[in-house]
């Protein structure tokens, strides 16, 4: 078996547990605004925030590089 092949069912076999064991709804709250979601979708919420933040710089920068 690849390395990359083990590591993708390592990853998912971590992903469903966590997914699994986060299910509880929680309540968020910002500014006037309030929403109910569960503990799993909130985590891959934020992790897909985190990841278009840190790439918005990469993009600018690349950008500026080609011209």
């Amino acid at each position: 078996m690849s390395f990359r092949l083990i590591l993708t069912l390592v990853l998912t076999v971590l992903a469903t547990v966590i997914v699994l064991q986060n299910t509880a709804v929680v309540e968020i709250r910002f500014l006037f605004w309030t929403v109910a979601m569960s503990r799993s979708l909130l985590i891959v919420v934020m992790l897909v925030i985190g990841m278009a933040l840190s790439w918005l710089p990469h993009g600018y920068i690349a950008l500026r590089r080609k011209k």
